[in-house]
């Protein structure tokens, strides 16, 4: 009987085998990929909250994303390519999952807690699995044992939702504990972090959420800020950086782009040193005119 404990040894010793590819999974392969894409760039629905979007944001991020979406930051190209590349590396892992031996179902399964809809990966070895494509450094937190000390998007806030939506699932035998599937997007690396379900924090956290999107007006912004260097600058911590209602939270950000990636700065005393180029929230050059700072050529 296969088990979730061994499945990134399965899928490691299955890929130093040839033939393992059969005419269906090589189907479901691609199917699975092209219909997520497909569904990456329909026309979008109206906004509501899902279970993969339980984790902790901040509240005024939370009530425009759903109340008036028009506003939120532009997705670039680039980051659709990004979303596109994920859809591969996941729907993969679930191939290579099943390939490996272990027992699959209950894919894209539609659940709902307290009102609040999500969409299940797949119940692996009768556990709740979610699969994740992420970078080398999300993928060294996966490893570190601990990530739920630092758990920036939520991801296993959405395992506590799906684990306890499926709590009446004849197909799910393993209750007190739910998984994640890491593939690192890059070097291909696979690994299968354990989870123990908190079955305390989630309905509140759906209720507190529902409360802040019926409000008429916008809370108040709980974004993280930190203070840049020694030049008197406020810039976005990461997560609110990735946020895509920065600008909503943030009406005079500033965003200036440096070789390693963009700094949002949320409070201006100084023009940071070394930037190539500042851009608007659509991406445009504010000033055309400047030259890159000879300091970087």
């Amino acid at each position: 009987m296969s088990s979730i404990y061994t499945l990134q040894t399965d899928i490691e010793n299955l890929l130093k085998t040839k033939g393992w590819m059969t005419e269906s999974l090589q189907k479901e392969l691609g199917e699975g990929v092209a219909s997520r894409i497909k569904t990456q760039f329909e026309t979008e629905k109206a906004p509501s909250l899902r279970l993969s979007k339980m984790g902790p944001v901040c509240p005024r991020a939370l009530w425009y994303s759903i109340n008036r979406p028009e506003e939120a930051e532009p997705v670039q190209p680039w980051a659709q390519q990004k979303f596109s590349f994920g859809h591969f590396w996941e729907t993969y892992a679930l191939v290579l999952t099943k390939a490996a031996g272990h027992k699959v179902e209950g894919e894209q399964h539609v659940c709902e807690l307290d009102g609040i809809k999500g969409h299940l990966d797949a119940i692996v070895d009768g556990c709740v699995v979610d699969y994740k494509s992420c970078s080398a450094r999300q993928f060294t937190k996966f490893k570190s044992g601990n990530f739920e000390m630092d758990d920036l998007f939520g991801y296993l806030d959405q395992l506590d939702g799906y684990s306890m939506a499926n709590r009446e699932n004849p197909l799910v035998v393993v209750h007190d504990r739910a998984f994640l599937v890491a593939v690192h997007r890059d070097m291909g690396h696979v690994h299968v972090y354990e989870h123990r379900v908190r079955s305390g924090s989630i309905r509140p956290r759906i209720e507190e959420y529902k409360s802040v999107v019926n409000r008429s007006e916008p809370p108040g912004c709980l974004c993280e800020t930190k203070e840049d260097g020694h030049q008197g600058n406020r810039i976005l911590g990461t997560k609110a950086s990735y946020s895509p209602q920065k600008w909503t939270c943030f009406p005079s950000l500033r965003c200036f782009l440096f070789k390693n990636g963009p700094m949002y700065v949320s409070s201006l005393v100084r023009k940071p040193y070394g930037y190539l180029r500042e851009v608007d929230r659509y991406g445009n050059e504010v000033h055309p005119e400047r030259q890159v700072h000879t300091d970087w050529n």
